[in-house]
């Protein structure tokens, strides 16, 4: 059994702990082969004798190695040792999984970021756009409910109320392009005009005044 990473947040002793726990889980150390903790943790990984005899005194609490007395530390069991690994991977795959989370979280805040900022280009290339072509129509569709029905162009009097220039009445298949004064407008018409921003808003309260 091998571990896929150490966690370098830990002490190195707790570290080595590990490591040679996991050793002893997959029987490259054997129950009763003796651990050298000077001459062969220490070289290994390169750390002083007394952090490697801090790591085997880990094991020794857990019951992993067994110390005796003038002769030096023996492994003692290789079921503790497997307990041990899988419940510190266990508390690895936690700190993965939140790790990955926070990731996550920062990238979606980075794509949110960027889209806002393309959508702000967006708005404001629009809105230039529109600035710049103030002469592109729009419709408007007028239904039963409508108000101001079977009134002239003349009798409307739609551009004093709406700053709306009236420029096409489409009446079924018929298009009246430049509609003159005696036009009347009916359910189901619609018209097309050009005007500012706010142009739109102030037609439709002017045709249907209590939506």
């Amino acid at each position: 059994m091998t571990l896929k990473r150490m966690n370098v947040t830990k002490p190195k002793y707790q570290q080595i702990a590990v490591d040679v726990a996991a050793k002893i889980a997959d029987q490259t150390f054997t129950v009763g082969d003796k651990i050298h903790a000077r001459s062969t943790l220490a070289n290994k990984y390169s750390v002083s004798p007394e952090t490697a005899r801090k790591a085997i005194s880990v094991l020794v609490d857990l019951e992993i190695v067994q110390a005796k007395h003038g002769s030096g530390f023996y492994v003692h069991s290789m079921e503790k040792a497997k307990l041990f690994v899988d419940q510190y991977q266990d508390v690895q795959s936690i700190h993965d999984l939140k790790d990955d989370l926070i990731a996550s979280v920062k990238k979606q805040k980075e794509e949110l970021s960027q889209f806002s900022e393309i959508l702000d280009k967006l708005v404001d290339q629009t809105k230039r756009f529109d600035s710049l072509n103030p002469l592109n129509p729009v419709t408007f569709t007028l239904t039963d409910e409508a108000s101001h029905l079977e009134m002239t162009i003349s009798e409307l009097n739609l551009w004093q109320s709406t700053s709306a220039t009236l420029i096409a009445i489409k009446h079924g298949d018929e298009l009246l392009v430049s509609p003159g004064p005696y036009a009347k407008l009916t359910s189901g018409d619609t018209i097309y005009f050009v005007g500012h921003e706010s142009t739109l808003q102030r037609v439709q309260n002017f045709f249907y005044p209590n939506s």
